[in-house]
C-alpha cells in the first residue's frame, strides 16, 4: 500500500513554516537556562530563519524563469505564502529583540537614531507589503500599486539585509558568507528579469 505524504500549499504551507519557527525558538529558549542568552540565540535564530524565507521568496521568479521546472515554478505559485512567513518571523524577531531590550537594559541606550533607521524602514515596508498581501487590499490599491510596493519592498529588504550583514563583517568574519549570499541573491534576480524581458522580446524579433 502506497502511503501519501501530505502535500503543504498555501495556508497550510505557511501554517507549517510558522509551527516550525515557533517550535525552533521555543526550544531554544526552554534549553538555554540564562533567558538573557536564550533570547540572544533565538533573536540570531529567527534572523537566520527570516534571511531564509526571504531569499526563496526574492529569488523564485528569478529562477522559475533561469531553471525552469515543477519545483522553481511551485514556489513561484507559493511566494506569497512564503513571504507570509517570512513577515511572522520578523515579528518573532521583533518580539523577541523588545523582551531582550526589557532584561538588558543597556540595550536600547547603546542605539542610536540613525542606527535604527534600516531595520525600522524594513519593517515599515514588511507591514505595508502584508497588508497588502491579501486579495481585499491588493483591490483597494489597484495592481499597478500593489505592484510597485511589493517591488520597491523587495529591493529595500534586500538592501537592508546586504547593508546589516556588510556591516558586521569587522566584528565577524562569518558575515561575508550571508552578505555573499545575499548579494548572489540580487545577481540572480537582475539575471533572471533580464532573461524574462529578452524572452518577452523575442517573438517581436521573429515576427
Amino acid at each position: 500500500m502506497k502511503v501519501q505524504l501530505p502535500r503543504y500549499e498555501g495556508w497550510s504551507l505557511f501554517g507549517l513554516l510558522c509551527l516550525l519557527i515557533l517550535v525552533m525558538t521555543a526550544l531554544i529558549l526552554a534549553l538555554n537556562p540564562d533567558l538573557v542568552e536564550g533570547l540572544r540565540s533565538a533573536i540570531r535564530a529567527t534572523a537566520r530563519t527570516s534571511f531564509a524565507l526571504f531569499l526563496v521568496a526574492f529569488t523564485a521568479s528569478a529562477f522559475a524563469v533561469l531553471v525552469p521546472s515543477s519545483f522553481s515554478k511551485a514556489l513561484v505559485r507559493e511566494r506569497r505564502f512564503i513571504g507570509l512567513a517570512f513577515a511572522f518571523s520578523h515579528l518573532l524577531h521583533a518580539v523577541l529583540i523588545y523582551k531582550y531590550g526589557q532584561l538588558n537594559t543597556e540595550f536600547w541606550p547603546g542605539r542610536s537614531t540613525i542606527t535604527n533607521i534600516p531595520g525600522t524602514l524594513g519593517y515599515l515596508f514588511i507591514l505595508l507589503m502584508t497588508i497588502t498581501s491579501f486579495k481585499t487590499t491588493t483591490r483597494l490599491i489597484g495592481r499597478k500599486t500593489w505592484k510597485a510596493l511589493h517591488l520597491t519592498g523587495m529591493w529595500v529588504l534586500a538592501a537592508v539585509f546586504a547593508y546589516s550583514n556588510f556591516k558586521r563583517i569587522p566584528l565577524s568574519a562569518w558575515y561575508v558568507l550571508p552578505f555573499g549570499i545575499m548579494f548572489s541573491a540580487i545577481a540572480i534576480r537582475v539575471v533572471g528579469k533580464l532573461a524574462q524581458k529578452n524572452k518577452r522580446n523575442q517573438p517581436r524579433a521573429f515576427a
